[in-house]
Formats: C-alpha cells, structure tokens, sequence
C-alpha cells in the first residue's frame, strides 16, 4: 500500500514493520530507499532478495545522527568534521565497525568497515523513532533506474513490499556522496549530490575524485546500474530516427525532428536541474518502449560528475 508521508499512519506503520523485521519504502532527499533494520539478518536478506541485488554489494546504514552512527562506528577527525558540516545530508562516509556492535555483517559484505549516513525528512523521522539503523538501497530492482517517486518505486517493487510512502519527488535526484577516508587522504568513491568543492572546503584536506579501489568500499558501484531497458547512447550530437532523447540546455541537436519523443533534463542549463529530473525523465523515455534513448553531452563540473557517473553506469554493457 501507498501512504501520503502526511498521513498520521505513516510513521507509526512504519516504525511497527520495521521494528518486526520487514521492510518499507521511504522518501529520503535523494532516492527512495528500501528500508529494513541493520541489526537484523532477516531484514537483510529480505532487502537483498526484493532487489535481486548481489550479496557481494555492500548496503548504506542510514542513523539519525553522529551519536547513533558513535555507537556502530569509529570516526576519524576529518569524518567526524564532515558530519558535522553534511548530516543530515546527502553524504556517506565510509568507517571502521566497532567490534561486536550490532550492524549485521551482511549488510557490509562481510567487510569491517560500514557506510553511513544521515538523511532527511521522514526517513530521518523514521529511524529516530526506532532508535536503530536501518540499511536503505535504492528502493528498485537491482541495476535498474533508480526511483525519485512513489509510482518508481510501486512499478518496480509493488509486488514484493508492504508499504510505501509517498513524499512527492525526490528534492535531490542523485544519490549520496560516497567518503572514504585512509591512509592516502580523502577520496570520493562514488560522486553524489555534495560536489567535491564543498566538501574540500570543510575537510581541509585534497580529495581525490575517483579512488581505485571505490568498486570494493562503496555501494553502488557496479559497472552496470541504473539501467533502463532500451540501450542508452550518450554525448549525442545526432539522433537516429525513432529513438528518444534526453537533452540539456538549448544547444541544437541534429535529426532531433525525428526523434519518438524529446525531453530536456534542463532547458536552462542547470546541472542542480538536471540532476533532479535525471531519474524521472530515464522513467519517462523508457516507458515509451524506444529501442534507444540518446543523452546530449553533460558538462563534467559539478553536479555534472555525478549525473555522469550515473549515465556511463546506465550505459555499460548488461550481464
């Protein structure tokens, strides 16, 4: 069932299914996430067998805040600092479990070191009421475009879950900003909604944008995500006839007279825009059951890295 996040049963239905070990689909300011305990194996494996997803990709654990993530993790100076400054917030941070606390290790791939974060809205609600983390994907089939609305999430998941809440579009559209900091300094796993010049600025210390090792640390790092089920051909400068575009600002496109169906991520070029409507418009050019769709070329600043990065993802050849 679909519930309003206005609704007065929304969070004490919520808190209830989760409390009892199953799962609930949640707005954050991201994504919608598939919610279910951290602390519970069966949780787990309930998310992981929703989404299809590959026991070998790591979840986020989501808390209300730096106290709570205190009782599961050990933060370094500059994760703490970051935070402070991002949390709640489109942020993840990647840190050491403290031994014998009780995030469950399947949740992390069997690794020693958890990502979380702190969103939102009624997810933040959600988990401050339990006074527990809770482990929330994005709430799709696995690989597949990631869900911004209620209705993404009811045409991928609907069958398999009990409850979802409705909190209108997602406020961000992209995912969390993946941190990991080692022994080399400050690196982003995974670009999100923070770009990497705001973060600098309160790390006090070089981040490097990609870390060679991002595909081990980090959720959501598989070679093919985010997939739609036509083919998705990028930095078009050309559109083929009959295929579907997704463009960005007002740059001429040739052949786009022929096109199934255009739609514009930005017409003005913003990429904070683009980045919202991303999802939402892959959604949209999908379901008009094209072969192709082709995305005009992105700038690579800014938010642009993330859009990118999910682009190129949505792009790789499928298994």
């Amino acid at each position: 069932m679909i519930i309003h996040h206005s609704d007065a049963r929304a969070l004490p239905l919520a808190v209830d299914l989760l409390s009892r070990q199953d799962l609930v689909a949640v707005p954050t300011e991201t994504v919608y996430g598939l919610a279910g305990l951290s602390t519970s194996p069966e949780a787990i494996a309930k998310i992981y067998a929703a989404k299809n997803r590959p026991q070998g990709n790591p979840l986020i654990s989501h808390v209300a805040d730096i106290a709570m993530a205190e009782r599961y993790a050990v933060f370094d100076p500059i994760s703490r600092r970051l935070a402070e400054s991002f949390w709640p917030g489109p942020l993840t941070l990647i840190l050491p479990l403290r031994d014998g606390k009780g995030i469950d290790r399947s949740s992390t791939a069997g690794r020693e070191l958890v990502a979380l974060r702190a969103p939102k809205g009624f997810a933040h609600d959600v988990i401050a009421q339990l006074g527990m983390p809770v482990a929330a994907p994005s709430a799709n089939l696995s690989g597949r475009i990631s869900p911004t609305t209620a209705r993404h999430v009811a045409d991928d998941l609907g069958e398999r879950i009990l409850l979802i809440i409705d909190g209108g579009p997602t406020s961000l559209g992209v995912e969390s900003t993946v941190i990991h900091v080692g022994d080399t300094g400050v690196a982003i796993l995974r670009p999100g909604a923070l770009t990497a010049d705001i973060l600098a600025e309160v790390a006090d210390a070089p981040l490097t944008e990609v870390a060679k090792d991002a595909e081990k640390l980090s959720p959501g790092m598989m070679s093919s995500h985010y997939a739609p089920r036509a083919s998705l051909r990028l930095d078009a400068r050309r559109i083929e006839p009959g295929e579907a575009v997704l463009g960005f600002g007002q740059d001429p496109i040739a052949g786009i007279e022929a096109a199934a169906e255009v739609f514009n991520l930005s017409p003005s070029g913003d990429l904070a825009e683009a980045a919202r409507n991303l999802f939402d418009l892959m959604h949209k050019a999908d379901a008009i059951g094209v072969h192709s769709i082709a995305v005009a070329p992105i700038p690579q600043r800014g938010m642009g890295l993330a859009i990118n990065d999910r682009l190129r993802r949505a792009a790789a050849p499928r298994s």
